[in-house]
């Protein structure tokens, strides 16, 4: 009788815990099987090894395989902003600093550079996408293809001119342009970047709703984040941002609105009944003192939320193990509700939720055969992990990013051991400190 012949596979990895995420739990002592950069099997580990030939196997003791992480919201490039202006609300630090240090400083050079040192931080941390709105999203991309790192790339809008477009047809013009000549990357999505109700007329709004519906793309906006916000729409306009936003067609599921801090009760209807996508920033909304959103609410709605780090001038951390915590102890504090936000929602809202807000969830987001192989390995062996119940709660109420100890893109190893493979420390380090020195010069 002949032997069964194994199938091939590039890669099995046996930690002790795979959480999957779809479907909810865990799985103890079960094999992950990667080929050809997608997840081919989840199955036992003694199947696994009887079943499969493959190229390389990897160990991963007292871990939990985990998919990666979704980072819904950020402004990759300002990490070289990180510190520049702290401890003012969001106006002053964005007339006061920001923007006036953007208008000088701002440039391809300067977009690649605070990118990759972005990419490389959330990597090490466990994410593997980015949803980027920025000057310059070409030169993200380009950074973000050197880390190996997925992203949605904004094509950001705004009426003012900056050194990257002159008004709001040459920033559609060129995000247009940018999408026509990557789309076949497949590391890469793409998404209108509309900055803020404030910062957008209605006439291009209505472009962006044409093209949305043309094109099938995410709209990706800060919305309602600050009392200050709302109260300049109605004198403007009349009506709440969200408001105007239903009117000129912009709600609808292809709709990720940023913070959603101030949104009242028929609001939250609203997004529910559209079938929007919330990006929640929790820590930013406290940096900022914008508020607090009402997520329990939101929840309690069916709005889909995933977890945004905001960029790393208002943050100062792209760390999305901060943010899953901090989001699930802000929302049984505000709502009076221990089971407001269970540890198992805040995992999927930071992974499958958010890749579902940016079309993503039939590739990422959930350890399921079929899927693209991004995942991410977290060590529970430390003391400070002890005893482990649950590894999805310790997950989120434990672990931080310093516990991430291997990352996969594509299936291609990102993170070995706590190791950046493909990015120079020294070379980033060096990049942050020329910026630094411009900026302060």
């Amino acid at each position: 009788m002949q032997p069964t012949m194994k199938a091939p596979a590039d890669l099995i990895l046996l930690p002790q815990w795979v959480v999957p995420v779809e479907p909810a739990g865990m799985l103890a002592d079960h094999a992950v099987v990667v080929q050809h950069g997608r997840i081919l099997d989840v199955l036992p580990a003694p199947d696994a090894l009887t079943r499969y030939a493959a190229a390389q196997t990897t160990t991963l003791p007292g871990q939990a395989l985990i998919p990666g992480l979704v980072n819904l919201h950020g402004h990759a490039a300002m990490s070289l902003l990180r510190g520049f202006a702290d401890d003012l609300p969001l106006m002053a630090w964005l007339n006061q600093r920001i923007w006036p240090a953007e208008k000088q400083h701002v440039s391809e050079a300067f977009v690649r550079d605070g990118t990759l040192l972005a990419a490389a931080e959330m990597l090490a941390g466990g994410v593997t996408t980015c949803n980027d709105m920025y000057f310059f999203p070409q030169a993200a991309s380009e950074a973000f293809l050197q880390a190996g790192m997925r992203a949605t790339l904004g094509m950001i809008v705004l009426e003012f001119p900056s050194a990257y477009a002159v008004d709001a047809d040459d920033y559609l013009a060129r995000g247009l342009a940018m999408r026509d000549e990557l789309k076949d990357e497949p590391l890469l999505s793409f998404a209108f970047a509309p900055h803020a109700p404030y910062t957008i007329a209605d006439a291009t709004f209505g472009r962006i709703s044409t093209l949305t519906e043309q094109l099938g793309l995410p709209i990706h906006t800060h919305i309602h984040e600050t009392a200050d916000e709302i109260r300049d729409s109605l004198k403007q306009h009349g009506v709440r941002p969200l408001e105007r936003l239903a009117r000129l067609g912009l709600l609808g599921p292809n709709f990720i609105g940023v913070h959603a801090v101030h949104v009242n009760e028929a609001e939250i209807g609203l997004l529910a009944q559209h079938g929007c996508h919330i990006a929640h920033c929790p820590s930013s909304n406290l940096k900022l003192a914008s508020g607090i959103a009402p997520v329990a609410d939101l929840i309690r709605a069916g709005v889909n939320i995933g977890f945004g780090t905001d960029g790393a001038a208002s943050n100062n951390r792209l760390d999305l193990f901060a943010e899953m915590r901090l989001a699930a102890l802000l929302a049984k504090g505000a709502s009076g509700d221990a089971a407001a936000l269970p540890a198992a929602t805040a995992l999927k809202m930071a992974t499958l939720d958010a890749a579902r807000a940016l079309n993503l969830d039939d590739r990422i987001g959930s350890i399921v055969p079929g899927k693209r192989a991004d995942l991410v390995a977290v060590d529970l062996r430390d003391l400070s992990s002890q005893p482990v119940f649950d590894p999805v709660s310790h997950l989120v109420y434990v672990a931080g990013r310093e516990h991430v100890t291997h990352v996969w893109v594509d299936g291609k190893l990102k993170l070995d051991n706590r190791r950046l493979v493909d990015l120079d420390l020294d070379d980033l380090t060096a990049r942050a400190s020329y910026w630094r020195g411009k900026l302060t010069a």
